[in-house]
């Protein structure tokens, strides 16, 4: 592996830092943001921001107006990205959208990605991607599916009927459309798109999470008697499963990526207070017990970087990389999570409260532990494939 940036890389990289510099992070306390995310108005001024920058989805196709980024390309740029919570949202990069994007390039139909995906990659409109349910229904284990879809041929053409409950539903409030997972009658589970505003969908509610970066927050949605035409089937019937995959191992490693800016962040900032700060006669840093935090972030966020990479380097060759963006998923999280406690524990009370962005990383990044599969799935995951040898 050739770890030297190109030029083309290196100036998307400085481009994007740039931008991130001067047009995200100034908005970082603006009021139109709570506990749910960023309002859709702050959504909309961001986005326009990038789309002027030439930088709104840049993992798009070329076709659909995106940069047509390759998996290493993504490293760099989303980790630009994710040095403000809001770079994300920005750049149009953002989950559930971006991973809902690779999954319909790849699966969607001409027709279907000229009525929903094309205005996605735009930024004129968002979505959001409805597989969790609560108990007994699927969670890690998505075999224990229990939103059902029956196929109704009365009426006018061919149908099926969608009922089922969802939730953590990341980006379901506000969402234009949803991809929808749904267990058929021989057990097999398909895909379907639809419109957010069809009769037999409602929002219950939001849940109250740790994490306050994703515009939408996450919902409690109930379909009852949703009927969705046979041509919005996304994919193949009973192909479901198949598809999820193909979405969730680049989505694993773009969280990796977004959330590894975020870790550098919080680095950054300790680093700067420890250097100026007094104590004992001499700044925090020059106390092993605070450097070595420092030296001991600077070598995770190089572990992640270095996992994040290789597992880009080998989707980027055509492989599935279901055990690599396990491996890095799991490692990523938790060296990311690692850097951010300890930045907290350096900054002492500036790291518990609003006085720095770092209490707010602190919040959103707990819960990439758990998103996309936990690390103990993951884990047991990865033994069952060495006990296979």
């Amino acid at each position: 592996m050739d770890f030297s940036l190109s030029p083309a890389q290196t100036d998307l990289q400085e481009r994007t830092r740039r931008f991130i510099a001067d047009e995200v992070i100034p908005m970082e306390r603006d009021p139109r943001q709570d506990s749910h995310g960023p309002h859709e108005a702050l959504r909309r001024d961001l986005v326009e921001k990038a789309r002027a920058a030439g930088l709104l989805t840049p993992h798009a196709s070329t076709e659909l107006g995106g940069l047509g980024l390759s998996h290493i390309d993504k490293a760099i740029v989303f980790e630009e990205a994710g040095y403000s919570p809001l770079g994300p949202v920005a750049l149009n990069i953002h989950a559930p959208d971006e991973g809902n994007i690779h999954l319909m390039e790849v699966v969607a139909t001409p027709a279907q990605k000229e009525r929903w995906l094309r205005p996605l990659v735009q930024g004129h409109i968002r979505s959001c991607f409805c597989m969790t349910e609560p108990a007994p229904g699927s969670g890690s284990d998505p075999s224990m599916l229990q939103t059902t879809a029956v196929r109704d041929t009365d009426g006018d053409g061919d149908h099926y009927l969608i009922n089922g409950l969802k939730w953590f539903i990341t980006g379901a409030t506000g969402a234009s459309f949803a991809i929808i997972m749904a267990r058929m009658e021989d057990g097999s589970a398909t895909m379907f798109l639809s419109d957010m505003d069809r009769d037999g969908i409602v929002i219950e509610r939001q849940i109250d999470a740790l994490d306050s970066c994703f515009t939408g927050g996450h919902g409690v949605v109930r379909f009852t008697n949703l009927r969705v035409p046979a041509s919005d089937v996304l994919g193949q019937i009973g192909e479901g499963f198949r598809y999820a995959q193909v979405r969730l191992a680049p989505a694993r490693l773009t969280h990796c990526m977004r959330w590894q800016g975020q870790a550098r962040r919080a680095h950054d900032v300790a680093t700067a207070y420890a250097r100026t700060r007094q104590a004992f006669g001499k700044p925090l840093i020059e106390h092993e017990g605070v450097g070595f935090m420092l030296a001991d972030n600077d070598m995770d966020l190089h572990s992640a970087r270095l996992a994040i990479w290789h597992c880009a380097w080998v989707l980027d060759q055509g492989h599935k990389g279901r055990h690599e963006s396990s491996l890095t998923k799991v490692l990523c999280s938790e060296a990311q999570w690692r850097v951010v406690d300890r930045s907290v524990q350096v900054l002492g009370a500036s790291g518990v409260s609003d006085e720095t962005i770092v209490a707010r990383i602190f919040k959103d990044i707990r819960a990439f532990r758990v998103y996309d599969g936990p690390s103990e799935v993951h884990r047991w995951s990865m033994a069952n494939r060495l006990g296979r040898g």
